[in-house]
């Protein structure tokens, strides 16, 4: 018998009250949606390590998939506060599911929409709004992970048509994505995005198995064996790194909002537990060390909240450096994972059960610190900003 998801978000700062009443009724709205879809099902389908597809209709219905995309486009308009508020929702469900939602939004309608043509936004966007149309993005290979430059994956001229040929890996949706967005370099050395569909010759996915992470995501990788792309299927409009990461901007502005989700999760399982289980004759949540990993729990996710609530603000207003981005992505999943360990001790034997969020939630998260940019690259991201001096090479 599923469990009754009795979440209840915590607002210590009274931060709603920064929040539009639109912004809050898209947030119950979404709420609700995890309650009644993702919730009872999810433990399920992360302990078989299987994806539910059938949510795919339920996500595009409450605008999951590229919510700020003009209304032309088969977006929603809406604003970066909205979008926010919607990926914390859905992870709180879980991080595979709001990765499903972010690539969607952010890696594939985004590029599509800031660096294709019209053609291509007409073609493409109001499908994958819809989830008619399910997609991926290819940046990381095999031995380019956190640097994409010296990337592989090659396209060349071949007169009617271009050559692509190379590999992607980790990649989520990648088994059952109808296009991708490739990332490869010219014969000119210049990175380019590439539109690839499903069912071209030399294309395939094959899936990754036995991760104990992101269990409920689909996870696959891209492989190009002399792939005849048509011409018309390039992003025109930009080249060189800003392209995909300009996409790993958005992605990861999704996932300083997606990551609180997590963590209040976590935060609300373990303050319910605390107040329910009783040890030597009163509840645990009446002894000192449990109050003090509690304090600190709600004490960091306050913090969270108002770095990513001003965040959103600098964003609505396009003044959000990719800096202040990397800042918020790193400080919120290094707040989710050091919640979600806290979480589980309160727990005890129970937190590593599907009875509970917070085992999923921990597992989950150890991916979402690697992704997108690793937790040491977001921090050397900030130094390289407020010293000038670059730590990478």
């Amino acid at each position: 018998m599923p469990k009754t998801d009795l979440f209840e978000s915590p607002d210590y700062y009274q931060i709603d009250e920064l929040l539009t009443d639109e912004h809050k009724l898209i947030r119950k709205s979404v709420r609700d949606w995890v309650k009644r879809e993702i919730s009872p099902i999810i433990e399920d389908y992360a302990q078989r390590s299987e994806f539910p597809k059938q949510l795919l209709k339920g996500l595009a219905e409450i605008g999951a998939f590229g919510p700020t995309m003009p209304i032309k486009y088969g977006g929603l308009g809406l604003d970066y506060m909205a979008y926010g508020l919607i990926m914390q929702e859905i992870e709180r469900g879980d991080s595979g599911i709001r990765s499903t939602a972010s690539v969607q939004g952010s890696l594939v309608m985004y590029p599509i929409f800031a660096y294709g043509s019209e053609e291509q936004r007409l073609k493409y966007l109001p499908k994958l709004a819809s989830g008619e149309l399910m997609g991926c993005f290819g940046l990381t290979e095999p031995d380019h992970g956190s640097d994409p430059g010296g990337m592989t994956t090659n396209f060349k001229d071949a007169g009617s048509h271009y050559l692509l040929n190379g590999a992607k890996m980790w990649i989520s949706n990648a088994p059952f994505a109808d296009i991708a967005i490739v990332w490869a370099k010219s014969e000119q050395d210049k990175i380019h995005g590439l539109i690839v569909e499903r069912g071209m010759e030399g294309f395939s996915t094959p899936e990754t198995h036995n991760k104990w992470s992101l269990r409920a995501s689909a996870t696959g990788e891209l492989v190009f064996d002399n792939v005849k792309v048509p011409k018309e299927n390039l992003l025109p409009n930009v080249s060189g790194l800003k392209g995909p990461l300009g996409c790993l901007n958005q992605a990861r502005y999704g996932i300083a909002w997606g990551a609180l989700g997590a963590a209040m999760d976590c935060y609300d399982s373990a303050l319910r537990y605390a107040k329910e289980r009783q040890q030597f004759g009163r509840p645990i949540a009446s002894f000192q060390l449990q109050q003090k990993k509690l304090a600190e729990m709600i004490t960091e996710i306050t913090k969270a909240q108002l770095l990513v609530w001003r965040l959103a603000v600098l964003k609505n207003e396009n003044r959000a450096t990719p800096a202040q981005i990397s800042m918020a992505k790193r400080n919120s999943v290094e707040t989710a994972v050091n919640i979600a360990r806290e979480a589980r001790q309160i727990l005890g034997a129970m937190g590593i059960t599907g009875e509970y969020p917070v085992m999923r939630h921990m597992m989950n998260l150890e991916s979402v610190i690697t992704y997108e940019g690793t937790h040491d690259i977001h921090l050397l991201i900030t130094g390289l900003d407020i010293t000038g001096e670059e730590a990478f090479k």
